[in-house]
């Protein structure tokens, strides 16, 4: 059995890149096909081939990004043929007309971009035209195939395979509570352990606060490629709530990483071992509270709707045979609330209010993202 364990393990790997990789792949390619018949039906007298690059250039991971980079090819492609012709009209191929051709284009490319990056197309199409033996003739071609290619491009970029913006925010929201809970958790179980320990915990927790924040950015593009996205709109709800919640989770990180400092800068010092014992006798519960009310208030449903299903359970029971009631994140938030007051009432000391004040952090931005 172990013989073939490499050989699975390189299929699997095949077969998830595949599944990742290729509706994209299939996008570009279907798109490339049709700009490239359409020019053709246009009239093409020589193979389209500018109109077959803007979708090898412009289709990315959402129809947003394909939007801004095809206009941006456009505008660079008339940009640059017009600075090109311009140019030799006045100068012959030099060095000279060179230099200056490259430096309009990109005095021109700081300008004409779709929210983007120096849009380099400019300079480079200029360049294309000056190398060219019939510029004037290249230039209307290279023109109006590049114009086909990009209508075709915007146009299916939002119909073929179209990202699903719910089903990546789910794993995100699902990523970003894994990485909140078990920093929170493994922070206070290092309240028990040495300071090597605690510092060892610092490590994996600024590790898990850097992939939220990772995530967050992942889900602001998420968000933006639903805008373009006709065919998921109708889950706009759920994709508004996944993006609050992983905007939280990245709001909660850098309290969670301030806690594993405290812990990692006390543990090991004799003289708070007093305060670190009422710590660990009270920090425990404390934690599993603010856990739940994480854990809550980033799931991808409403509080009360039976994942998949959209059947509701109420808090009186009714809704299916067995199907338990499920509470809203208020109710560990509460319980957390009163906890930590009890823990801030047995014990004054500063040690005890540093260990807290991330605690009260945590729970004033659930309490903010949770008000109506």
């Amino acid at each position: 059995m172990s013989a073939f364990a490499p050989r699975a393990a390189r299929f699997g790997h095949v077969r998830d890149t595949v599944a990742a990789e290729g509706p994209a792949a299939a996008r570009i390619v279907v798109t490339v096909a049709v700009a490239w018949q359409v020019a053709v039906w246009l009239g093409s007298d020589s193979p389209p081939v500018y109109a077959a690059v803007v979708p090898l250039v412009a289709l990315r991971g959402d129809p947003g990004t394909a939007l801004a980079a095809s206009l941006q090819r456009v505008l660079g492609v008339m940009a640059g043929v017009l600075i090109g012709i311009a140019v030799l009209n006045v100068l012959h191929p030099s060095t000279a007309s060179l230099t200056l051709v490259v430096a309009l284009g990109l005095v021109a490319g700081m300008f004409l971009r779709a929210g983007g990056p120096l849009n380099v197309q400019v300079p480079a199409s200029s360049l294309l035209v000056f190398a060219s033996a019939s510029p004037d003739a290249y230039a209307f071609h290279r023109f109006w195939e590049t114009v086909a290619g990009a209508v075709v491009t915007m146009v299916l970029a939002p119909l073929l395979w179209p990202p699903d913006p719910r089903r990546t925010l789910t794993a995100l929201a699902d990523d970003c509570r894994t990485h909140l809970t078990q920093a929170l958790m493994g922070t206070v179980a290092a309240l028990d352990a040495d300071a090597d320990t605690a510092r060892d915990n610092l490590t994996a927790v600024t590790g898990r606060a850097e992939a939220v924040r990772a995530h967050a950015v992942r889900a602001r593009e998420a968000e933006r490629a639903m805008r373009f996205n006709p065919l998921r709109r109708r889950h706009r709800g759920t994709v508004d709530r996944l993006v609050r919640g992983v905007a939280l989770a990245d709001r909660l990180a850098p309290h969670l990483t301030a806690l594993a400092g405290e812990v990692a800068l006390f543990t090991g010092r004799d003289d708070l071992a007093p305060a670190l014992a009422d710590a660990r006798r009270h920090l425990p519960a404390v934690a599993a509270s603010t856990a739940e009310a994480i854990t809550r208030a980033l799931e991808a449903d409403e509080p009360g709707i039976r994942p998949g299903t959209g059947l509701v359970r109420r808090a009186t029971g009714h809704g299916p045979p067995g199907d338990r009631p499920t509470a809203g994140p208020r109710a560990p938030l509460t319980a957390a609330r009163a906890r930590l007051a009890v823990y801030g009432r047995v014990d004054d000391r500063p040690a005890a209010v540093a260990l807290r004040r991330p605690f009260q952090q945590v729970l004033d931005d659930l309490a903010e993202h949770l008000a109506p």
